[in-house]
């Protein structure tokens, strides 16, 4: 197939190509690139992909300011995670219940996880992970003890928040320096709880959740509950279409097939 028609020849003066009868150069419609820091969307063969962050686009152009963004990062996941760490060290003050203090101690191995993780070498610039990320993580604050507190959930709830906590605990050491906020690839983990669960943290939450709720029974915390569940579900998808392409995982997905709890997903 050929991309032009040449025009039939015209008479012309010797020695010079006449302007009809010389060869037609395709047109080709191109879209002027977008400027560097401004929201935009490509496509490759495959369609269309998610809407690229400022941050990312800056540090495609400008080599310093990658290693910038990702300090910044890391600072602000530190500094949030020491509020909360503050909120459950109050806590145990005011009640000297024994709970309070390990959840300060979760919070700040957090702090500490924050400031020592390795850079990613991929992660999401994807605006709905990022929203999933925070959703999940940060939504257990919005519960409140306001509801109905039976003998026996509050006694059940007790257990579950201490069994999820160990749970937390448990995979925070088996990533060590590989611990992340969104979707990324910081290389695979497959020691400890990730030898059962492929995503033993977002289990944890959802069992520390679940206990709070025994506890104090209402329509607001069950709603709080499902939501921030739902992002966390999300939240593990979306690191597994990230980590699709990562050497070994294919494998380490077929000999671990549970998602989050062994028998339901």
């Amino acid at each position: 197939m050929t991309l032009y028609r040449p025009a039939q020849a015209e008479p012309g003066p010797p020695g010079k190509r006449s302007l009809t009868n010389a060869p037609r150069r395709p047109q080709v419609r191109c879209r002027p690139p977008g400027r560097p820091g401004r929201w935009r969307t490509f496509a490759d063969g495959l369609g269309y992909r998610s809407v690229i962050f400022r941050s990312a686009s800056l540090a495609a152009h400008r080599p310093g300011v990658e290693r910038g963004i990702r300090i910044g990062l890391n600072l602000a996941g530190a500094a949030g995670a020491a509020y909360f760490a503050r909120a459950t060290l109050e806590y145990y003050l005011q009640t000297r219940r024994l709970i309070g203090a390990a959840f300060f101690a979760e919070q700040m191995w957090f702090v500490i996880a924050f400031l020592v993780r390795r850079p990613a070498r991929a992660s999401s610039a994807r605006l709905r992970d990022w929203v999933l990320a925070f959703a999940g993580t940060f939504g257990g604050v919005l519960l409140r003890p306001a509801g109905l507190h039976r003998p026996c959930g509050v006694a059940a709830g007790l257990g579950l928040q201490l069994g999820g906590l160990a749970i937390c605990v448990a995979s925070l050491a088996a990533l060590g320096r590989s611990f992340g906020f969104v979707a990324a690839d910081r290389g695979l983990v497959t020691r400890g709880p990730y030898r059962i669960v492929r995503h033993p943290v977002y289990a944890a939450y959802v069992v520390i959740q679940a206990g709070y709720v025994l506890q104090s029974v209402s329509a607001r915390n069950i709603v709080i509950v499902i939501v921030a569940t739902g992002c966390n579900i999300g939240r593990a998808l979306a690191e597994e279409r990230l980590l699709a392409t990562s050497a070994g995982y294919a494998a380490y997905r077929a000999r671990v097939r549970w998602r989050l709890f062994p028998g339901l997903w």
